[in-house]
């Protein structure tokens, strides 16, 4: 749980790297606007016991730091501060190839102090900003848009300071909220510091702020170390707001905000995920066996499609309206046409599936393919940056690869492009209407023309004019009586040894 005492939890607390002051890598830009965020990613993570840093573990294909902060920028926030340290070359090549140059500013951590250290660093990057700040944390993927929409709402409307809560059925581990008699919150203690009566509280601090910039760069610049951690608990600053501007709570489930510290709760965030996105889809869509299929969060799936059992939908897949996705089937980053038909255990990659298409089993769409409308590709048919046309048909044991095919082409069993001369690849062409005969090779570079025709166990080296049959054999011998010769020689040779054997016996 991101509230799970933070200093105890070692968040932003795991280097012994030297004391170093903030240094903000500037992304795009500290204007003034209405929101910005605070994402805190600076620890090693221990627990994991990982040569990777925490927050780039994978949970549905996204490194976990890629949660928070791709949902600030879903709210609007701008900047999005990342505070790293632990891996920050890695952690910041990951959060630039998913959210671009400049999409996050980041600010290093060298020397993790607490979380209240971390924020403080943060603060110069925003530094002619004067709305809301929310902070958030780099290993909590399960937290609700919805959570944070009020979070913001409640601190934009009272101008307070608006804090996450939950009631865990262990609180064990996390910061208490107090409340005094009538209720008002009048700060956090962790565990480590609190009296027995005060870990007797159920009610746990989330750890998930959003506040006023000014009120938080003065109520960071004033904390201090007197706890039993010798660090700068941001949780000190809820006592600071209650003497001054307010503290609003808002309450979230506790699976919601929990934080990610070792495999098993990476792998219990990761199950969570998967429900929550199951039951989104099966709003309009067909899954047989939702418990048995895995669809990342960048994937759409449109009304009346059916996902089979053991499916994986994986990147930015698209399905469309009608799609039927048989069992076993891995789909990544492909789009799929409406009424497509992919059969079991098919695999594509950063393909693209015309509507009405057949595609399976036991296919292969590598990436750069595109199988057209009404297509078929069979089982055991592999595509490499190939086109195949509206209608086209390679229905078996076929590979093409570096190909164009036209529309109304037919692909006998067993023909191969052979591609790649061992220094280039090469493309062929197979014009509209043509048919390729079975067990054919097309040896790039080959042009293949308009309703022209491949025999049979054919060999194209050359290009086949437009209507013309191509014929790439060697010319067959008949031998007469070969078979009975063959078969006297054979037996011949048996009764000679079985002579000579019986002669060695006697």
């Amino acid at each position: 749980m991101a509230g799970k005492s933070k200093s105890a939890q070692g968040k932003t607390a795991r280097s012994k790297s030297a004391a170093k002051s903030g240094t903000a890598k500037r992304g795009n830009g500290a204007a003034a606007s209405g929101l910005a965020a605070i994402v805190l990613a600076a620890g090693k993570g221990t627990r994991m016991r990982s040569a990777r840093a925490k927050v780039l573990h994978e949970l549905l294909g996204r490194p976990l730091v890629a949660y928070p902060v791709g949902l600030a920028r879903e709210l609007g926030a701008s900047p999005v501060v990342a505070v790293l340290g632990h891996q920050l070359e890695a952690v910041e090549a990951v959060l630039g190839a998913r959210f671009g140059e400049g999409g996050v500013t980041v600010v290093e951590q060298a020397e993790q102090r607490g979380t209240g250290h971390a924020v403080r660093l943060a603060m110069p990057a925003l530094d002619d900003f004067d709305g809301i700040v929310l902070v958030l944390y780099g290993d909590c993927p399960l937290l609700r848009r919805q959570t944070l929409q009020e979070l913001v709402g409640t601190a934009r409307r009272y101008r307070c300071l608006a804090i996450v809560t939950s009631t865990p059925a262990n609180p064990t581990g996390y910061g208490r909220i107090l409340r005094d008699s009538r209720g008002h919150v009048t700060g956090v203690v962790e565990e480590k510091d609190a009296t027995p009566e005060e870990r007797a509280l159920t009610e746990v601090n989330a750890g998930i702020y959003a506040a006023p910039a000014a009120f938080l760069r003065t109520a960071t610049a004033g904390l201090a170390t007197r706890n039993a951690q010798g660090e700068y608990y941001l949780t000190d600053i809820v006592a600071a707001a209650a003497n001054s501007i307010g503290v609003t709570t808002v309450d979230a489930d506790a699976s919601d905000v929990a934080g990610i510290n070792d495999r098993e709760q990476l792998a219990e965030a990761e199950a969570t995920m998967r429900a929550r996105i199951n039951r989104h889809w099966m709003t309009h869509a067909t899954l047989r066996d939702p418990g048995s299929i895995v669809i990342e969060p960048d994937v759409a799936i449109d009304v009346d499609a059916e996902i089979g059992r053991n499916v994986t939908l994986r990147g930015r897949t698209r399905v469309g309206h009608g799609a039927r996705i048989e069992d076993g089937s891995i789909l990544v980053d492909t789009e799929v046409g409406a009424h497509a038909h992919i059969k079991p255990y098919t695999l594509c990659e950063e393909a693209t599936i015309g509507a009405g298409a057949i595609v399976g089993p036991f296919a292969r769409v590598r990436p750069g393919s595109d199988v057209g409308a009404d297509a078929h590709v069979g089982n055991f048919v592999e595509l490499k940056k190939t086109v195949l046309g509206r209608g086209s048909k390679a229905n078996h044991l076929t590979y093409l690869g570096d190909a164009v095919v036209g529309e109304q082409v037919n692909i006998g069993a067993g023909t191969i492009t052979c591609n790649y001369n061992g220094y280039e690849k090469r493309q062929t062409v197979i014009d509209d209407g043509a048919f390729i005969g079975s067990d054919s090779q097309l040896v790039a570079p080959v042009h293949v023309g308009r309703r022209a025709v491949v025999a049979a166990g054919a060999t194209i080296t050359e290009d086949v004019p437009d209507g013309a049959l191509a014929i790439g054999r060697i010319p067959t011998t008949h031998k007469p009586g070969y078979a009975d010769a063959v078969a006297a020689r054979y037996s011949e040779k048996k009764a000679s040894a079985k002579s000579a054997s019986a002669s060695k016996k006697s």
